[in-house]
């Protein structure tokens, strides 16, 4: 068993599948989260699961606001932010010649510059304390590219590269920077793909199956812990084997 007990969590894009399975797993392992989000009610619901949960709404695409709303999460982390995971995004897909400008400049906006921002600003917490963990969640998209996704794949694969920049930046510091690049995830979105292109997409995956929610949440909770101390640029692949680095 992992054990996180004590350790201060921002966890962004809380409300979503992936959010929460990994808030399933970082508070059974004792952590103490800050939850964050943009549907209220969803924010509520989890607030009620987790009674220990601290919510916050905010909309991360909010730039000039965002410088405040890190002093907002750590004042209510008791001005201790031990571990920020990045795990907010946006699709707006559309093939390259049709792609308007605002989709382009959305995604990268939110999913990229957001995460920069968030953990710019975050940094300058735990360069107080010496420490802290900062792990982003990206996609294999990001790796391989994919139809109709050029705003979302350039967006992840600025991740990696911005976290391989950052851990060099503060590693001295001891604040590891590290990614979680999950593949085709078990979702609402999945189950809405017909049984022939499932089929069609299982078979580029060395293990000829979808992962769990709970497979990128392991993997979240083991970067949040003293276990991946020593770990830091490092992009763990969460995929099956669709794709190897």
């Amino acid at each position: 068993m992992i054990d996180l007990k004590n350790l201060n969590i921002v966890l962004t894009g809380a409300t979503g599948v992936i959010g929460n399975s990994i808030l399933d797993k970082l508070t059974s392992a004792g952590s103490n989260i800050l939850a964050t989000g943009t549907n209220e009610q969803k924010l509520q619901i989890i607030q009620e699961k987790y009674k220990n949960l601290k919510v916050l709404k905010f909309d991360i695409s909010d730039h000039k606001n965002l410088s405040q709303f890190v002093e907002d999460c750590n004042k209510i982390l008791s001005n201790r932010i031990d571990v920020l995971i990045n795990n907010a995004g946006i699709t707006q897909d559309n093939l390259s010649i049709r792609m308007k400008e605002e989709e382009w400049k959305r995604v990268i906006d939110i999913n990229l510059t957001s995460t920069f921002l968030i953990t710019k600003n975050v940094i300058k917490k735990m360069l107080k304390l010496k420490k802290g963990k900062i792990i982003n969640v990206t996609s294999v998209v990001g790796h391989t590219g994919n139809i109709g996704q050029a705003n979302y794949a350039a967006s992840k694969a600025g991740i990696v590269a911005m976290s391989k920049s950052l851990s060099i930046e503060y590693g001295k510091k001891n604040i590891t920077v590290n990614s979680v690049s999950p593949g085709f995830i078990i979702s609402d979105m999945t189950a809405k793909i017909s049984e022939e292109h499932t089929d069609m997409m299982k078979s580029r995956i060395s293990l000829n199956k979808f992962g769990s929610p709970e497979d990128v949440a392991n993997t979240i909770a083991f970067l949040s812990s003293n276990l991946s101390d020593y770990i830091t640029g490092e992009t763990i692949h969460v995929n099956g084997g669709m794709y190897f680095s």
